[in-house]
């Protein structure tokens, strides 16, 4: 009994690493708010890893959206005024985000993905 002790030990976590849950995403939020990504004044670059959840928050009154201008993948959010939008980063690359409303002059991003 005490030889197979250690043999059952081992076993019990070699199948627990077999049947463990992938592990969760990261998740990295960014603010909308009025005319701006992040912080009013800039326009910021923020990197990423690859299968990060980006998720941009509405914080203000005006409605806006994200969009991709340029990037390895093309994507875009409804237009709306509270809520937010989430997308997963699944491939790497840089990514020239704007809100359509207020244009790439007045509210636009970098996103980079590693």
């Amino acid at each position: 009994m005490r030889r197979s002790l250690p043999i059952l030990v081992a076993a019990t976590a070699a199948f627990a690493t077999l049947v463990a849950p992938a592990s969760t995403a990261t998740t990295r939020s960014i603010k909308v708010g009025d005319n701006y990504f992040v912080r009013d004044g800039s326009s910021p670059t923020i990197s990423v890893s690859k299968s990060t959840r980006v998720k941009w928050l509405w914080r203000g009154d005006s409605p806006h959206n994200v969009k991709v201008s340029r990037g390895p993948v093309k994507f875009s959010s409804k237009t709306m005024t509270t809520g937010s939008y989430t997308k997963a980063m699944t491939r790497t690359g840089t990514y020239k985000i704007y809100c359509s409303v207020h244009g790439s002059s007045d509210q636009s991003m970098t996103l980079r993905v590693r």
